[in-house]
């Protein structure tokens, strides 16, 4: 269980999910595995089998999940098709529900579009 934002960097699970990735990549997921776990009210944790950290609120459930890649990280949403503040940001037209923010190191993070995504997806179901 990640129980603050320096936990990621520390967390032995978070290590050895992040290990096969190049550095920046490494350094991207941290950055928003601290974002996410910053978030009132929820709490996330090393998934080494799905290769995520999941996040999920005490009322709402799942909620998002970030996803290191060889080249970027995703920050995927459990219900992103129903964000509304997810248009021109969110990618996933195929999927059935989920939708993600695919974010390459060096990319600028939108911080507050995350946190308004953060606040909408939590509150479909808390």
């Amino acid at each position: 269980m990640l129980i603050s934002v320096v936990d990621p960097v520390y967390s032995k699970t978070f290590a050895e999910l992040i290990a096969p990735f190049p550095p920046p990549v490494r350094e991207l997921t941290a950055r928003l595995v601290a974002l996410v776990a910053a978030h009132p009210g929820i709490s996330g944790k090393g998934m080494t089998g799905w290769k995520s950290v999941n996040f999920r609120h005490a009322s709402a459930g799942h909620v998002c999940s970030v996803f290191p890649q060889q080249d970027r990280a995703l920050l995927y949403f459990e219900h992103g098709l129903r964000l509304v503040h997810g248009e021109g940001l969110l990618q996933g037209e195929g999927l059935k529900r989920g939708r993600y923010l695919r974010v390459q190191p060096g990319d600028d993070i939108p911080l507050d579009r995350i946190g308004m995504l953060l606040g909408e997806a939590i509150a479909l179901f808390a």
